[in-house]
C-alpha cells in the first residue's frame, strides 16, 4: 500500500467529524458509567463490588476483539468495519438503557463493547488515511484529544445527564450521535481495498479472545477474593494458550498480535507506557467518584463538576504537546508529563479530610495536564513506527494498549475496596501514582531511541 496524500479539504472535515462522534462515543461509554455506578448498584440491588462489572464488561470485551477487528481492517477495509461498528454500538446502546438487572444490563454492555472494538480498532488507522503526511502529526494529536478528553469528560457528562435524567439515559443518548456517526461515516470516510491475497486467521482470532479472556477472568476473580483454583486454573490457561497464540503469530505474514511490530524498540515501549499510563488512569476515575459520594457526602453532580478540571487540562496540554514534539523528543515529553501526573494522583491520596473544593481541583488540574502532555506523543510514535499497511495492526495494538490498561485499573479498584473497605479509594491512588512513576520510567527509556516524524 503506497502512502497517501490525504483526502480534500471538504471531505477530510466530514471524515474527521466521523472519526470524532464514534469514537467519541466508543471511549465516553468506558468511562460514563463511573459516576453513576453508586447510583446504579442501588437501583439494581448489587454491591459496590459487582457493579465493577457494569465498567469491565465492556471494557473486556473490547480487549478480547480489538486485535481480530484491526486484522478485519488490514485484510478487508477499515472503513466497513468502522462503519459496522457503529451500528452495532448505537442499537446495543438502546439495549443497555431497558435494562432492568444488573445482568440484563452486563450482558449488554457486553454486546455494546463489540461495536465499539470495530471503531477503536481502525480510528488509528483511518486518521492516516484521512490527514496528508506533512500534517499528520496534527491530526494524531487532534485525534489521541478526541480519545483522551472523552476518557478523562465521562463523570462530567454523566453529571450533566444525570441532573436531569435518571441513568438509562447515559446509553440512550448514543442512539441519536450514533445515526448521525453513521451517516457522516457513510458519506466522508475513506476507501481502502486492503491485502485481499491474505486471509482472517480464524484460529489466531479465537487463540486471541481465549487467551485475554482468561486473563482477565483470573485477574478479576484476583479482585472479587475468589478460591485460589478460580484463579490459579485460569491463569495456568492463560499461559498455555497464550504460548501457542504467540507461536502461531511467528508464522504469520501479517499476524493479528502484531509480533513484527513488537520487535520495533521504540513502537514496543511506547505500547509499554500507554498500558501503565492507562491503569493509572482507570485506577483514579473509577475510584474517585465513591471517595466523593460515600466519604464526603457529595452529589454525583459535584462528584462531575470537581472532576471537570482533568478533561479542560488534558483539552490544553494535548495540542501543546502536539507541536513541542518537533522540538522535543517524544521520550522526554512523556516522561515529564508521566511525572507531573503521578505527582497529581499521590497529592490527591493526600488529601486532608477536610479539603475544599479548590485543593480537589488543583489536583485534578495537575492530573490532567500531565496526562495531555503525554498523550499525543506516545501514539505519534505507535502510529508512525508501523508500515502503512500495517496501520491497522498499529491502531489496533494502541487502543488494545489503553484497554488492557484501564481494565487492568477497574479490576485493581474492585480488589482496592474487597481488601481495604472504606479506605480502598485511597490505595488506589497510591496504584495509581505507582503505575504513573512505573511508565514515566518506560517513557524515558525511549530517549535513546532515534525519534519518529
Amino acid at each position: 500500500m503506497k502512502d497517501l496524500d490525504g483526502l480534500p479539504m471538504p471531505q477530510r472535515l466530514g471524515a474527521i467529524i466521523a472519526i470524532a462522534l464514534g469514537v467519541t462515543m466508543a471511549v465516553l461509554d468506558g468511562m460514563i458509567a463511573n459516576v453513576a455506578l453508586p447510583t446504579i448498584a442501588d437501583d439494581l440491588g448489587t454491591s459496590a463490588a459487582n457493579s465493577i462489572w457494569i465498567v469491565n464488561a465492556y471494557q473486556l470485551v473490547i480487549t478480547m476483539s480489538l486485535l481480530s477487528l484491526a486484522s478485519f481492517g488490514d485484510l478487508w477495509s477499515y472503513r466497513k468495519v468502522y462503519l459496522i461498528g457503529l451500528g452495532v454500538f448505537a442499537s446495543m446502546s438502546v439495549l443497555c438503557a431497558l435494562s432492568d438487572s444488573l445482568l440484563t444490563l452486563t450482558i449488554a454492555r457486553m454486546l455494546q463493547g463489540l461495536g465499539a472494538a470495530a471503531v477503536m480498532s481502525v480510528n488509528g488507522a483511518l486518521t492516516r488515511l484521512i490527514y496528508p503526511r506533512r500534517i499528520l502529526a496534527r491530526g494524531i494529536a487532534i485525534n489521541t484529544l478526541i480519545v483522551a478528553v472523552s476518557a478523562a469528560a465521562g463523570p462530567t457528562v454523566a453529571a450533566g445527564v444525570l441532573s436531569i435524567a435518571s441513568w438509562p439515559w447515559l446509553f440512550a443518548i448514543n442512539v441519536p450521535i450514533g445515526l448521525l456517526a453513521l451517516i457522516m461515516g457513510y458519506r466522508f470516510l475513506p476507501a481502502n481495498a486492503g491485502v485481499r491475497e491474505q486471509r482472517f486467521d480464524k484460529l489466531s482470532g479465537l487463540l486471541n479472545a481465549i487467551t485475554f479472556g482468561l486473563f482477565f477472568a483470573a485477574l478479576t476473580g484476583f479482585a472479587q477474593g475468589h478460591a485460589g483454583w478460580m484463579i490459579g486454573l485460569p491463569l495456568v490457561l492463560t499461559i498455555v494458550v497464550g504460548w501457542f497464540f504467540v507461536r502461531r503469530q511467528l508464522d504469520q505474514p501479517f499476524p493479528l498480535l502484531p509480533i513484527d511490530l513488537l520487535r520495533i524498540p521504540v513502537f514496543s515501549l511506547s505500547i509499554g507506557t500507554s498500558v501503565c499510563s492507562f491503569a493509572a488512569q482507570m485506577l483514579a476515575m473509577v475510584s474517585i467518584p465513591f471517595y466523593f459520594q460515600k466519604t464526603l457526602g457529595l452529589s454525583e453532580i459535584e462528584t462531575g463538576l470537581l472532576m471537570t478540571p482533568w478533561p479542560l487540562a488534558t483539552m490544553v496540554m494535548a495540542p501543546i504537546a502536539g507541536r513541542l514534539l518537533d522540538r522535543v523528543h517524544a521520550g522526554l515529553l512523556g516522561g515529564i508529563g508521566l511525572a507531573i501526573f503521578a505527582t497529581g494522583l499521590f497529592m490527591l491520596a493526600a488529601l486532608p479530610q477536610e479539603a475544599t473544593h479548590l485543593e480537589i481541583m488543583l489536583r485534578m488540574l495537575l492530573c490532567g495536564a500531565g496526562f495531555g502532555l503525554f498523550q499525543s506523543p506516545n501514539n505519534h510514535t505507535i502510529l508512525t513506527a508501523a508500515p502503512l499497511e500495517r496501520s491497522g495492526g498499529a491502531s489496533g495494538m494502541l487502543s488494545t494498549a489503553r484497554l488492557v490498561g484501564q481494565t487492568t485499573g477497574a479490576a485493581l479498584v474492585a480488589l482496592s475496596f474487597n481488601l481495604f473497605a472504606d479506605n480502598g479509594t485511597h490505595a488506589s491512588l497510591i496504584a495509581a501514582g505507582s503505575f504513573a512513576c512505573v511508565a514515566a520510567i518506560v517513557s524515558s527509556l525511549r530517549m535513546s531511541q532515534t525519534p519518529i516524524r
